[in-house]
């Protein structure tokens, strides 16, 4: 596995990743995505986040595997909100939405190529944050 992001080395551009998907044959892509400053209602609103899945999987042509699990739960509220399985025939998207804190922890994973940094970026736009720090592993 190969990652990159803030913490661990330059990240490839959208056009460099999916050329390196595509010539080294490998066998998935991950995104994970952290946005900072989400605006309130719409990470706590259960079917704004089923849209949001529904609407990602359309931005990115992937196709989808049933309806999103949307469940909101969490004892603790330090990490109390919703969470998002959405299956797609290539893998899945999941999330986990923090209402305490106003952030998203959003994860693409497929072995279908994608655009990591427009994706973080149309993820941060839906959810009107106001930061987004992403990284990406290559999966061989």
């Amino acid at each position: 596995m190969y990652s990159m992001g803030p913490q661990s080395g330059k990240l490839l551009s959208d056009e460099e990743t999916i050329e390196r998907f595509k010539k080294g044959n490998e066998w998935g892509l991950l995104t994970s995505i952290d946005i900072r400053g989400c605006d309130p209602e719409k990470i706590s609103d259960g079917e704004y986040i089923r849209k949001f899945s529904v609407d990602l999987c359309d931005h990115i042509d992937m196709k989808r595997y049933g309806e999103p699990i949307v469940v909101r739960f969490g004892a603790d509220p330090r990490v109390q909100g919703y969470s998002l399985a959405q299956l797609i025939e290539t893998s899945l998207i999941s999330g986990h939405f923090a209402e305490d804190t106003n952030r998203a922890f959003i994860d693409v994973f497929s072995c279908k190529e994608y655009p990591p940094q427009a994706v973080a970026e149309y993820c941060k736009k839906y959810f009107g944050g106001s930061e987004v720090e992403y990284s990406i592993s290559f999966r061989t």
